[in-house]
């Protein structure tokens, strides 16, 4: 009998054993992505085709920013890997771009470029289940209905038109706005801004016309709009559209006050236009890369010197690198047993946070708003370099 009672207990302990050791095995597996060494993050973004610039500079300082989290040890012991495919910022691409990443089994996604694109991926992230963060786009339709996977960092289209309007309307006296814009959701977005912004005026575009996306064929648009007198023009698009149309518009000697919205790529614009882009006025959601007295500038400069020495400073790839920064706080508040879920709910725990960009841009979100930020700072390029102002009456027109 005792011999017996022996043998059943050590059985019990083996199967007990055997049981414990397979539920914390298959705890630590729940995590698509997660192992005990890595977190596998997916990206889809314009690495080629004419927005290039927009998909390579995000993801370099999300790269970046990933780098120096590895070599201080990575989130709770495990190094952070970035798998960065090309969907071109183009509409056509995404389902399949979206799909190499879910082969991969990514436990995120990130660092995703334009609206297009954007409205895409959104139902694809929210049937999988699959967290978003961070998004270079500020269309609505990413804020507004909440959605739970879906978590944006930088202030909004209507934001940035807002700050145009409000700015140009009360300063300026500016009043007859009209908005040369592409025929995708991205255009669609920015115009829905403007018109949203000129409503708390009671007043509309005085004239909005459209070109084909991803052309340079804008000369009709121009005269359209052009006809109708606008003392301010809202230009939408990357720097590859945006660049014929100021030149276009210089070379017929129409020079109203132009602005635009951060999606633009500023540098890349300068770059695009030359002289042609002098007196633009672009609204950023991040502060000039070059104001290094703000803590996280600073870092992101020393930071994509130290592990992208080839890369130049920029708006684009230091946005990406403060996306990044959101995603691996959300991961840290998210604990040791990483799911996505916990993903979400260790962002929604950010609240008032000082993310070394000046104290108007705090991070806050909540179960109820997956929005960072709502600060935007307007910028006129003069010289070639995109400068801060504060003061409305010195956008105009040198």
């Amino acid at each position: 009998m005792k011999k017996d009672t022996q043998k059943y207990v050590l059985g019990l302990g083996v199967l007990l054993g055997c049981f414990f050791t397979v539920s914390i095995s298959t705890r630590a597996q729940t995590a698509t992505g997660v192992s005990d060494k890595e977190i596998l993050i997916g990206s889809c973004s314009a690495l080629e085709g004419p927005s290039h610039f927009l998909g390579t500079e995000t993801v370099s300082g999300a790269k970046a920013y990933f780098a120096m989290v590895n070599d201080a040890g990575g989130v709770d012991g495990r190094k952070l890997k970035l798998v960065a495919y090309d969907d071109s910022y183009d509409p056509a691409k995404t389902e399949a771009c979206f799909n190499r990443l879910m082969e991969q089994k990514v436990f995120a996604l990130g660092f995703f470029v334009g609206t297009p694109t954007a409205v895409k991926y959104i139902p694809m992230a929210e049937s999988n289940k699959i967290p978003v963060v961070g998004l270079f786009t500020g269309a609505q339709t990413l804020y507004v209905p909440l959605r739970h996977w879906i978590v944006n960092v930088r202030a909004s289209y209507f934001d940035e038109t807002r700050e145009q309007i409000d700015g140009m309307w009360g300063t300026l006296g500016y009043k007859k706005v009209g908005v040369i814009y592409p025929e995708d959701a991205f255009g669609a977005a920015v115009l829905e801004g403007v018109k949203a912004a000129l409503k708390t005026h009671n007043a509309e575009p005085i004239a909005a016309a459209s070109y084909q996306r991803q052309t340079a064929q804008v000369g009709g648009a121009i005269d359209i709009v052009k006809a109708a007198n606008p003392e301010a023009v809202v230009l939408v698009g990357p720097a590859n559209t945006v660049a014929p149309i100021l030149k276009q518009s210089h070379a017929k000697g129409w020079k109203p006050l132009f602005l635009t919205v951060s999606f633009v790529g500023t540098d890349d614009l300068i770059q695009e236009a030359g002289s042609d882009s002098d007196g633009m006025v672009i609204t950023q959601v991040v502060p000039p890369y070059y104001l290094t007295d703000y803590k996280t500038v600073a870092l992101y400069r020393r930071e994509l010197t130290k592990y992208i020495p080839s890369a130049q400073p920029n708006f684009v790839s230091l946005e990406g690198f403060v996306d990044a920064m959101v995603l691996v706080e959300g991961m840290k508040r998210a604990g040791k047993e990483l799911t996505r879920d916990g993903l979400i709910r260790g962002i929604e725990s950010i609240h008032e946070f000082d993310m070394g960009l000046g104290p108007q841009l705090k991070l806050n979100y909540s179960s109820k708003s997956h929005k960072g930020f709502d600060h935007v700072l307007p910028t006129v390029i003069r010289g070639g370099r995109a400068v801060p102002f504060t003061d409305w009456s010195t956008a105009t027109p040198k």
